[in-house]
């Protein structure tokens, strides 16, 4: 029996917690119907603390009755999940919560932050020279508040040692599945995510938002605009000579302004850009893979497939396979 110990506090994300809280309930009761032809007993035992053991809101008015006091902490503890939440603010001044997350998590196993709560194990010391993500919103203000965190903004979860990091809601499902994967195996993560209706699961490398959402930062209509035209054009030649013709530019002058307005370098956005573009292809249509690379601009099979297990972790064929529409597939 793996001990799951979920810190709350007044302002917590509710569905930070019911995330992870069903994903391992779940993984009981498919052990409890049976995997592999077998039954088996539960795997996890859950429990949420709070550091006065009172009940809570949620940031959604939502009353939250914790189990027990935060301490004592149990011996023995496996997995120790910090949810975030609009109250993380006012939890980072809370000494006394901070303290005991100190110590479940010398205690756990592993330690696994949903969201915004990668604060509070920053407060508490725990993240210091990790890598480490939250909500894409809040990734800049976690790397200025906490410089010996290796902040990375666009992974949907990520793991550093024994400590689990993850962006919004539905980042904390994936990263709840990855563990019980880790835990129990594809099987059952699998059933836990088809009685979720979720996708088992996606890559924790996987970027947060898109790049046309990120576009839509950009302060002068004219970056706005050649960042709409790469999008739809993922094919065309996207060489920073190329764009800055395009934009009646340098291409010098074109970088500088397109790093200092989007954060990023043009071929970084590029590539983005026609990774997602691959991405749909691929979720959307039968297209082989040849000519989805073609049509998204990467030229060869080999030059797409090194992109995406740059970026996502699996090759182009197994993100077909983890994705792909029942339509797309029928047709």
């Amino acid at each position: 029996m793996r001990d799951v110990l979920i810190a709350v506090f007044e302002g917590v994300q509710s569905l930070d917690v019911t995330g992870p809280l069903e994903v391992f309930a779940g993984a009981n009761e498919a052990l409890a119907r049976g995997i592999g032809g077998r039954r088996r007993r539960a795997a996890y035992r859950v429990t949420i603390a709070s550091s006065a053991g009172r009940s809570l809101r949620t940031s959604s008015g939502l009353e939250l009755v914790p189990h027990r006091r935060l301490r004592p902490v149990p011996a023995r503890l496996d997995t120790l999940v910090v949810p975030g939440g609009t109250g993380t603010r006012a939890a980072l001044a809370d000494r006394q919560l901070l303290a005991a997350l100190g110590q479940a998590a010398g205690r756990a196993r592993r330690v696994a932050a949903v969201c915004t709560g990668a604060f509070l194990l920053a407060e508490a010391g725990l993240l210091d020279g990790r890598r480490a993500t939250t909500h894409w919103a809040a990734c800049a203000e976690l790397a200025r508040r906490y410089p010996a965190v290796d902040v990375q903004p666009e992974p949907i979860f990520l793991r550093d040692g024994r400590v689990f990091t993850s962006a919004g809601v539905t980042a904390g499902l994936d990263l709840t599945l990855a563990l019980v994967e880790s835990d129990l195996g594809r099987e059952v993560a699998l059933t836990v995510a088809r009685g979720l209706v979720l996708f088992l699961r996606r890559p924790g490398s996987q970027a947060q938002f898109s790049a046309q959402l990120s576009a839509q930062l950009a302060a002068h209509d004219w970056l706005r605009e050649l960042q709409q035209w790469i999008a739809e054009h993922p094919d065309a030649d996207l060489t920073v000579p190329a764009l800055a013709r395009r934009a009646s530019l340098s291409p010098r002058h074109l970088a500088r302004r397109f790093q200092r307005e989007t954060g990023v370098t043009p071929a970084r956005y590029v590539e983005q850009v026609r990774l997602e573009s691959a991405r749909r292809r691929l979720e959307e249509s039968p297209d082989p893979v040849e000519q989805v690379a073609l049509q998204c601009g990467f030229g060869t099979p080999e030059t797409m497939r090194r992109v995406f297990l740059r970026r996502l972790g699996v090759g182009p064929g197994e993100y077909r396979r983890r994705f792909a529409s029942p339509l797309s597939v029928a047709a």
